[in-house]
């Protein structure tokens, strides 16, 4: 009996020594992910009530024109005691979020802005601090897909890749809007009812502060949620931005465009 017992085993770990034997030149060798571009995160803390911040929000399209709207990423938080909240006479564009955001990151003025979540600068120095931003490597690559459903309903699926080494943080979505016309101080003191307001944050959609990812190095993760639009927002205008962040700053930020299609 232990005669057969010990033939078996014999045959059973020759078994597995073959089928465990790939020839070198069948082996599967691991490749690492191509490397991707970096894109830069502007938060713009401004105001309608701010005589300076429209110097602000040109300076963020000379940056754009120069590197590009997919490497210039920038959400205008109007917020602050130079915001201005909608009333009987006036639509305001500050939200209740964006004044949360203002007081804790403990700003007094405006405009000012973080680049990459890193301290708080004047708009005459992003320039400098987002060149040095781009030079990084960036550890993640996010794609952004929108799906309309009925009515406002849209569906958002976010795709996060591991480039190089594996990657925590928290990823966080948000809405932001083009082209609203609401007014404006302007630098010679006077009010602009027609401005045209650009890259406005709308909303969060995943939280304040987003929520809890983690990814690896050559794996992906699809994260998905669903947004219902404000009936004073316009969809062909609508953007949604999406970024991971941990203590180091801002990983990677992109951007689409809640109507993919539609024409400019």
């Amino acid at each position: 009996m232990r005669t057969k017992l010990y033939i078996l085993l014999s045959l059973a770990a020759m078994l597995i020594s073959a089928c465990s034997y790939i020839p070198e030149d069948e082996q599967l060798i691991y490749v690492k992910p191509a490397p991707v571009e970096r894109s830069v995160l502007i938060e713009d803390f401004t105001g309608q009530r701010c005589v300076n911040c429209p110097n602000a929000a040109q300076e963020i399209e000379k940056l754009i024109e120069q590197y590009g709207e997919d490497a210039i990423i920038a959400v205008g938080i109007h917020s602050g005691p130079l915001g201005f909240h909608t009333n009987s006479r006036f639509y305001g564009l500050s939200t209740d979020l964006g004044d949360s955001y203002y007081t804790f990151w403990n700003l007094e003025y405006q405009p000012v802005g973080l680049i990459d979540r890193g301290a708080p600068t004047e708009y005459t120095a992003w320039g400098t601090l987002v060149r040095e931003e781009l030079q990084k490597s960036a550890p993640i690559d996010i794609n952004v897909d929108v799906t309309p459903g009925d009515d406002s309903h849209f569906d958002i699926y976010t795709m996060i890749q591991g480039v190089d080494g594996d990657t925590q943080g928290k990823l966080q979505l948000w809405i932001v809007e083009d082209e609203v016309t609401a007014f404006q101080m302007m630098p010679d003191g006077t009010r602009n009812d027609n401005y045209v307001h650009n890259h406005v944050f709308r909303a969060a959609v995943n939280g304040d502060w987003g929520e809890d990812v983690s990814v690896q190095e050559g794996y992906s993760t699809l994260i998905d949620h669903s947004i219902i639009l404000d009936e004073d927002w316009n969809p062909e205008k609508i953007s949604i931005v999406a970024f991971v962040y941990n203590n180091s700053g801002v990983l990677q930020v992109t951007k689409a465009k809640l109507l993919a299609d539609v024409e400019e």
